[in-house]
């Protein structure tokens, strides 16, 4: 009797408690939260960001033109001497039809015979003529006003090592002085291979057209890769495609002589 009242009098146990499961299923959530939060400022940063550097890049480049060109205006003519507010952009209009003037006057007569004499006096000068004809280069590049440095087409070549292919552009025929100092009478282009994210600095090369692999890939898609590291480029199916034409000649007859016909068995 006394064993039944104890047994009756035992605590009634309690079912498990589901806490371990709600926690865990808890941290779950917050961690998904977490990382679809930080997806959203990646998305944001990605979108904000080019705007946002590209808004800065032209305020800096319209400011610094307004800083030269505002100066030289007359009180009449300038705009910020009779409003209470600036204008951003007068300066770089201003700089805009100076320019279109300049190249006005010189596609006539007397505009060339005034850059010719002032081209003279400034080659007169040491120092000052090795300056200008340096920078004069590089922006006849650059605009490619003359058509001699502009790139034509975009090619693979094997360098710096054999197996090693890299991305070069095509400028132009190698030069009339070049081909005769070259022993050999191989017919040879001139390609610029870029070393680094900033395409100007790079390898200026003469070599056979033969050694080229040109690719059907426009300059921008190319110069987009290579300022980017690979990580941006064309589409996939063009990546594979440029990866075919990339295979030697020599490589592609040897793998084609080597495929099995139908109906035949590999030598054991």
């Amino acid at each position: 009797m006394q064993g039944k009242l104890i047994k009756d009098k035992e605590t009634p146990r309690a079912p498990d408690s589901p806490s371990a499961p709600l926690v865990d299923s808890e941290v779950d959530k917050s961690w998904h939260i977490g990382a679809r939060l930080r997806n959203y400022l990646i998305t944001g940063l990605v979108v904000a960001g080019p705007i946002a550097i590209t808004i800065y890049v032209v305020r800096l480049a319209i400011s610094s033109v307004d800083g030269w060109v505002k100066p030289w205006l007359p009180n009449t003519y300038n705009p910020d001497k009779y409003l209470p507010f600036e204008i951003p952009g007068v300066g770089l209009v201003i700089a805009i039809l100076g320019l279109m003037l300049i190249g006005a006057l010189t596609a006539n007569l007397i505009g060339r015979t005034l850059l010719s004499s002032g081209e003279m006096m400034l080659g007169r000068m040491p120092i000052v003529r090795n300056v200008y004809g340096l920078v004069k280069q590089i922006f006849e590049s650059v605009a490619s006003v003359r058509g001699q440095s502009r790139f034509q087409k975009v090619g693979l070549l094997q360098f710096p090592a054999k197996g090693v292919w890299s991305i070069v552009f095509v400028t132009s025929e190698a030069a009339h002085e070049v081909k005769q100092r070259l022993p050999s009478e191989e017919d040879l282009v001139t390609v610029f291979v870029p070393t680094g994210f900033v395409p100007p600095t790079g390898f200026v090369c003469f070599v056979p057209r033969r050694d080229v692999t040109f690719i059907n890939m426009t300059v921008e898609d190319a110069a987009r890769i290579i300022v980017s590291g690979g990580m941006a480029g064309p589409e996939q199916s063009k990546i594979k495609a440029l990866a075919a034409k990339a295979v030697p000649p020599e490589v592609a007859a040897a793998m084609k002589a080597a495929t099995l016909e139908p109906g035949t068995r590999p030598l054991t």
